[in-house]
């Protein structure tokens, strides 16, 4: 029951956040959405700032699935780019409010977990320094976490297919060359 509720409260600020700026949502806007009531929102999360991180945490990670091979890294990114734009509106609407640290962190965490897999994966079997691995694994996770910040930045209007394809001709190998 306790993630149906989750989920009903996340719906709602969702919804919300469509058509209203983040700053002046409430919990009693929250709670009247869903019918629920505000010790409800309270026991499950601190704040709507807590609701809103969940939302990410949940959600972001989740839209990659499989797609954290060598072979598939790309269609998992371009996932994250299809959920960000399935939900332009809250996205949007955080990136220019103070919840912004939430979108960004999840982003960072989604996007780290799938370049330490690709990482790990192209050096299976070989003698790679940890610290070596690591920096890698940063760059790109600074890199592409970059890319999908200035594309919210600006509107989220470029096709994230052709981003994709751009970011493939770029670092098509450099990765592996990196590593050794």
């Amino acid at each position: 029951m306790s993630d149906i509720t989750k989920q009903a409260l996340a719906q709602s600020l969702k919804k919300l956040m469509n058509t209203t700026p983040l700053a002046k949502i409430t919990v009693n806007n929250i709670v009247k959405v869903c019918n629920l009531n505000r010790r409800t929102f309270y026991y499950h999360f601190q704040d709507i700032y807590a609701l809103l991180e969940w939302i990410f945490k949940n959600e972001v990670g989740n839209v990659m699935e499989e797609n954290v091979t060598y072979k598939t890294w790309q269609e998992g990114f371009l996932r994250i780019f299809y959920y960000l734009s399935e939900n332009r509106k809250m996205v949007l609407n955080t990136y220019n409010s103070i919840g912004r640290e939430q979108l960004e962190t999840h982003l960072y965490s989604a996007v780290y977990n799938l370049v330490l897999n690709v990482v790990d994966e192209i050096t299976l079997g070989k003698e790679v320094p940890e610290k070596g691995k690591e920096f890698v694994v940063d760059f790109y996770k600074v890199a592409l976490v970059g890319l999908l910040l200035e594309w919210i930045r600006k509107n989220m209007i470029e096709n994230p297919e052709q981003i994709i394809d751009n970011l493939n001709k770029i670092i098509s190998g450099d990765t592996y060359k990196a590593l050794l």
